[in-house]
């Protein structure tokens, strides 16, 4: 019989469609697959809908790293996946704490998490390495000048999920937001198509897969709605980029905006799974499938464009039911 493949989420939110995924791959790989979920809320959808659920305290609290620990070593967990950029910092720098364990964590190095998640330094590592992004200031340096040009976007420099971003059209207005958002950056203000690319980096550190998704309409710092895009300069760009940064492995989330006149400008690199990963992995980028098969040692058979071009995502609510003797249902 073959062995079962114990994984655990960590944050697990709402990523109900990650999970399902990763149950139907193990499906037609007919491996056993126990899925276990953690999160600082009781009320996480995706929570109620693990195999083996645990509550652990914020990720910002000394227990969290504790508590992690205890339940990989515990249940015997294989493979550690993050969902949201909350603990990528504690992963990466405790990597080796858990792989002590058995337990391989798909999370980059912690330097290559440093600069996704400061955007100042996204921004140098942009410049460095001749990748075109909007040009970024401080929010001071941005009053000082004279001329800018407006609209002109801020948000924080350490931000994520959308949170704490703006749109200033006028000086006032720059002011007014400069005040109020911490940490506060002030970028260019680009026009252009959206789009999100998932970027599929196997064990050995090579770019195997990159799916570009235009984004349509986004809720709450989410994709709702999203079109599969296959666009062989942009592909091609986001395998350099994600060479030259070094992430990895796992799936590597990279956002862009293709302006009118072709140009692409790169605006934002998340080294983790993105909430419209399962829009990528329906059009046929089996990332669970693949990263599965590594785990079992084998080496899947990837096509880097193998993947259904113009599949479009519209997104709407389910519901997970919670009765109170604490059996699930959707």
């Amino acid at each position: 019989m073959t062995q079962p493949i114990t994984i655990l989420f960590s944050c697990i939110g709402r990523r109900v469609s990650l999970i399902n995924a990763f149950r139907d791959a193990a499906r037609r790989l007919r491996i056993p697959l126990h899925i276990l979920g953690v999160d600082a809320s009781p009320l996480s959808p995706a929570l109620q809908l693990c195999d083996q659920s645990f509550l652990v305290p914020p990720v910002s609290e000394d227990g969290y790293l504790r508590d992690m620990l205890r339940i990989i070593r515990d249940c015997r967990v294989e493979m550690l996946i993050p969902t949201v950029d909350l603990d990528l910092k504690i992963l990466a720098a405790n990597r080796g704490r858990f792989e002590r364990w058995g337990c391989r964590v798909l999370v980059s190095r912690p330097e290559v998490i440093a600069i996704c998640q400061d955007k100042r330094k996204t921004f140098e590592f942009w410049q460095k390495n001749g990748f075109d992004t909007p040009k970024t200031l401080s929010a001071a340096s941005a009053l000082r000048k004279r001329k800018l040009e407006y609209p002109c976007f801020l948000k924080p420099w350490d931000g994520y999920a959308s949170r704490g971003n703006a749109i200033a059209r006028t000086r006032e207005e720059l002011a007014f937001y400069g005040r109020r958002i911490p940490n506060c950056i002030v970028q260019e203000y680009i026009r252009g198509e959206e789009f999100t690319c998932d970027a599929f980096v196997d064990f050995a550190m090579r770019v195997r897969c990159v799916v570009p998704r235009r984004r349509l309409e986004v809720r709450s710092g989410e994709v709702s709605k999203a079109r599969i895009h296959r666009d062989p300069d942009i592909m091609e760009r986001v395998t350099r980029l994600v060479t030259v940064l070094g992430a990895g492995p796992g799936v590597i989330t990279i956002q862009l905006i293709r302006r009118p006149d072709g140009g692409i400008k790169f605006i934002e690199v998340n080294p983790r799974f993105g909430g419209g990963a399962p829009l990528s992995i329906r059009a046929g980028a089996d990332f669970p499938r693949w990263i599965l098969q590594e785990l079992r040692g084998q080496s899947p058979r990837i096509r880097f464009d193998g993947f259904e071009d113009g599949l479009l995502m519209l997104r709407y609510d389910e519901e997970v039911w919670v009765h109170s003797a604490g059996s699930q249902t959707r």
